[in-house]
């Protein structure tokens, strides 16, 4: 799992983008080397063909789907779109509702849809779930709830199978963005009872600009992209058939890996103990289960973009938040959602590691974080760490 990165920079924001993995790369170099249209007819095409098919096969195995459930787009993006965009056109009687903490791809689609609160700990209120749910009548429409399985700001994994059971129980659907969790911990759409699972590559190791949708069987929808029957008819558009076989060979990559990606709370718990030993600094979401490789920390009074200015100087990448907002000076919306006050969402950061992540990369950003808070006055004197 862990190996030496050739660079001295230290890459901890994987939740933003994974470096492509050596998988993923060899399988698109052979795909571009088909050059031909996945729809054409002749052997070339048929060629190409059977690199998607590859694909879907591998991304399917990877969270327990049949292979004719699941369409390819341009990213989780348009996932998101399509499936939000496309349930909702086939069927006008549901009615959405998003968890609080959902990524802008998702709350952007539908800005007035009913927002379903989280606990202090950012996991969805299912008490309040399950009161709203009980409450519903017939003539609200079918309830349709989009909850994503992992928040890409915290790393809080979300109780997706139960809120699903409250949702199908008043008669309705429910869709999780899975972007953050696909390769890093064991998926099932079966397990989750989802209706629609939206995934991208480039989070696990794969190319940036593909993604996926899982539709179960008899769930509506309506195509978005109109133009062509590929895709069976679900998404219309060339494909993009390097891309897909990059996100592929990265699922199996991944996917084979899991135990090794389990491993990181382990370096992830000594890198937090110590920044709040150290550091003062409070941790978002550590009281319930996260993916293992995120870290949320915030400390008043350091505010965030001047956290990573600093860390970026000291040859450490890390964000203040999802990097789809990257240039927006706002705070979080995933922290105001779990009440943390304004001076201290102020302070927040993100750390994020991943497939190539290794032990000395944790304490480089702890070294890097506690000497910039330092320069910046965060700390009285220096501490040292107690044996």
């Amino acid at each position: 799992m862990f190996k030496s990165a050739a660079s001295s920079t230290v890459y901890a924001d994987y939740n933003a983008t994974a470096p492509l993995r050596k998988e993923a790369r060899e399988a698109m170099l052979v795909a571009m080397e088909i050059g031909a249209n996945a729809s054409s007819v002749h052997g070339a095409g048929r060629k190409a063909k059977a690199v998607i098919e590859r694909g879907r096969d591998q991304v399917a195995m990877a969270i327990g789907a049949c292979r004719d459930d699941l369409f390819f787009t341009s990213g989780g993006t348009e996932a998101n779109f399509s499936v939000l965009k496309g349930a909702c056109a086939a069927d006008p009687s549901l009615r959405l509702i998003v968890s609080a903490i959902e990524h802008d791809a998702v709350l952007a689609q539908f800005p007035d849809a009913e927002r379903a609160p989280v606990t202090a700990d950012g996991v969805i209120d299912l008490d309040w779930l399950r009161h709203r749910m009980a409450e519903w009548i017939s003539e609200d429409g079918r309830p349709f709830l989009s909850l994503m399985f992992a928040n890409n700001e915290t790393g809080v994994i979300q109780p997706v199978a139960d809120a699903a059971r409250l949702v199908h129980d008043a008669g309705g659907l429910i869709h999780s963005d899975a972007v953050q969790g696909l390769g890093k911990v064991q998926l099932s759409v079966v397990d989750l009872e989802v209706d629609y699972l939206t995934l991208s590559a480039h989070k696990i190791g794969g190319p940036q600009g593909v993604g996926a949708v899982f539709l179960a069987a008899g769930a509506p929808y309506i195509c978005q992209i109109t133009g062509g029957g590929q895709e069976m008819g679900r998404r219309a558009g060339t494909e993009n058939v390097a891309g897909i076989a990059g996100f592929g060979a990265a699922c199996d990559a991944a996917v084979s890996d899991l135990d090794g990606f389990a491993k990181l709370a382990q370096l992830r718990e000594k890198l937090e103990n110590r920044l709040k030993t150290e550091g003062g600094v409070t941790i978002i979401g550590e009281r319930v289960a996260r993916i293992a490789n995120t870290t949320c920390l915030a400390k008043s009074g350091f505010r965030s973009e001047t956290q990573v200015m600093a860390m970026d100087l000291a040859g450490v990448a890390v964000s203040s938040g999802s990097a789809c907002s990257s240039g927006k000076v706002r705070r979080s919306h995933v922290l105001s959602a779990m009440n943390i006050s304004p001076e201290l969402a102020d302070g927040a950061l993100r750390i994020s590691f991943g497939w190539q992540s290794t032990p000395d990369d944790h304490e480089r950003v702890a070294d890097a974080w506690l000497a910039a808070a330092m320069r910046a006055g965060q700390l009285s004197t220096p501490k040292k760490e107690t044996a």
